[in-house]
């Protein structure tokens, strides 16, 4: 049985006026800096809005604070994949470099596939790295994670169909 309640503006005000203070104050403890901190408890009070699912709040600072770490995991991560990105662009020539705007849409396209991969499972994931970073082929990719060739076939395919769905998702 699914839960369709979601909570009110109403509710969710009441939820901000009485723990936003304290999110932004765990958060602080968690990223060292308060404005991330309150940028991090605000994106907490809009998936809270934006959540269609919700039953009622028995611990609603638990529940809020579930919501930031993941946020925190995302941000965290996406910071590494920027750092990670913008590191292979200093070993580039200048005249190779791509523009700003480039930089930019390379840079969110890479965000875009990065979630889309965490979504997989992790053996699914590590297949579909194996085979596109390490360039190993399928036989080599089942030795490693220890799993028959078929199951390397089906993870791949569900990496690649991930990748074909963010792909021309905006098409």
């Amino acid at each position: 049985m699914q839960i369709n309640d979601t909570l009110k503006p109403a509710e969710v005000d009441l939820l901000y006026q009485t723990h936003h203070r304290w999110l932004r104050g765990w958060l602080t403890g968690r990223v060292g800096c308060r404005e991330h901190a309150a940028d991090l408890a605000q994106d907490t009070f809009v998936r809270l809005l934006k959540a269609r699912q919700v039953s009622p709040l028995k611990e609603p600072r638990a529940y809020l604070s579930s919501i930031a770490r993941g946020l925190m995991i995302d941000q965290f991560r996406r910071r590494a994949l920027e750092k990670a990105y913008l590191e292979s662009l200093a070993s580039l020539p200048e005249q190779e470099a791509p523009s700003e705007e480039q930089r930019l849409v390379i840079l969110d396209t890479l965000e875009r596939l990065d979630l889309a991969l965490h979504k997989l499972l992790p053996r699914a994931r590590q297949a579909f790295l194996l085979a596109q970073l390490d360039g190993l082929a399928l036989n080599q990719i089942a030795l490693q994670l220890n799993v028959s060739r078929a199951t390397v076939e089906r993870d791949l395919a569900k990496a690649l169909g991930a990748c074909y769905r963010l792909r021309y998702a905006d098409a």
